[in-house]
């Protein structure tokens, strides 16, 4: 059975050109980029030209990029990293309560510890409240940790202005922009923007590679050890094929970013205004905010459907959606995410989260929309 794949915010399939740009590497280019022989030097040269290509698309300078093996290192090395620098000065963190794991499993580490973390609460569009944030910046506050745009629904947070009052505090703010990166334009030197992380494989680039934007006037105490690797900030013998893929990765979702866009958007509509027209409008809840939102995510909730029902009778249509986290949906829990949003039980209890890709047609989306109504109906008259 072909399979329609609309799980692209857990990960994306290599896009054909970021392949062809990693396999000689694997063969003519293997050497160790720290070796000082001919091969290694090569090595080198793949490592500092793909650096500079992403520092480039990402408005930076090639220096504050630390190449790492994905999202949660990058987290973790923010968060990890910037309190061990900055502990002296305070032991208070704020994060907020629907951010991903990588992010609430390591300020909880850091509890154990001796530090204290604000979680803060969201609306029921999963953004912020911004009062609250004003309100628990505290004299020994070191770090503020805050998701630019959300990986369960979408929800985009106020980065700019959370950063701008980071800065006006002499707080350091670390952005998880796992999901953002290619969706969202950034120009980070422009950014109120201390710490900033990636991963390539949410963009059609390889998995374990991802990278750390550090901010110049920013110094993390490293949390690998063992190498004089990433200017001493991360040991470790570099990825050279992922590294090259991630650049090559990032250029390709850059130069068609818009059309790509428009045509998320496309489907999103699409899909939604198809499932409303013929389930009914309260039969098919949107969950995140209507406007300010990732364009590739779409959570969706039908009441008195059990979310492991609906992914179960999906995935034996050959459809793959996911629950919430890739991290997490395993386990199929109700999503952190929706909870923190204070959303009624049968609306957490029965979403599904559908996310689009490069390879996502109309075609697939009028296909998953008649599945889905199929599968509704079907339930629904059954009870």
């Amino acid at each position: 059975m072909m399979t329609i794949y609309l799980d692209h915010a857990a990960t994306t399939p290599v896009h054909p050109e970021v392949l062809e740009t990693m396999l000689p590497i694997y063969t003519h280019y293997y050497g160790n980029a720290s070796s000082t022989h001919s091969a290694g030097r090569e090595a080198r040269s793949v490592v500092q030209r793909s650096r500079d290509s992403i520092a480039s698309l990402l408005g930076c300078a090639a220096s504050q990029l630390v190449f790492t093996s994905g999202g949660t290192e990058s987290n973790n090395m923010s968060i990890l990293g910037a309190t061990a620098a900055r502990s002296s000065l305070g032991k208070h963190i704020i994060t907020v309560q629907t951010e991903h794991h990588a992010v609430l499993h390591t300020c909880q580490y850091l509890e154990k510890l001796g530090f204290e973390v604000t979680y803060l609460p969201v609306d029921t569009n999963g953004q912020i409240e911004w009062n609250q944030l004003v309100q628990a910046i505290r004299s020994d506050t070191i770090l503020i940790s805050v998701m630019y745009g959300n990986n369960e629904v979408g929800t985009i947070q106020p980065i700019v202005e959370i950063g701008e009052l980071a800065r006006s505090k002499g707080i350091w703010f670390h952005v998880d922009a796992v999901q953002a990166l290619g969706a969202m334009e950034l120009s980070l030197n422009s950014l109120p923007i201390d710490l900033m992380s990636f991963s390539a494989h949410k963009i059609q680039g390889p998995k374990g590679i991802g990278a750390l934007y550090i901010a110049k006037q920013i110094q993390l105490e490293p949390i690998l050890h063992g190498g004089a690797q990433e200017r001493k900030r991360r040991a470790g013998t570099e990825n050279v094929p992922g590294i090259a893929g991630f650049a090559k990765a990032l250029q390709i979702f850059i130069d068609h970013r818009y059309e790509m866009q428009q045509k998320m958007e496309k489907l999103r509509i699409e899909m939604i205004t198809r499932l409303q027209e013929q389930l009914g409008t309260e039969q098919v809840v949107v969950n995140g905010h209507p406007t300010a939102r990732l364009p590739h995510i779409l959570n969706l909730s039908f009441p008195g459907i059990s979310s492991e029902t609906m992914l179960m009778n999906l995935d034996m249509e050959g459809i793959a959606a996911a629950s919430g986290s890739a991290c997490t949906s395993g386990s199929l829990e109700v999503s952190h995410v929706l909870q923190a949003m204070k959303l009624s039980e049968q609306v957490t209890a029965s979403a599904v989260r559908l996310s689009f890709g490069s390879s996502s047609s109309l075609q697939d989306i009028m296909t998953c929309t008649e599945k889905i109504v199929t599968i509704v109906t079907r339930i629904r008259n059954n009870y």
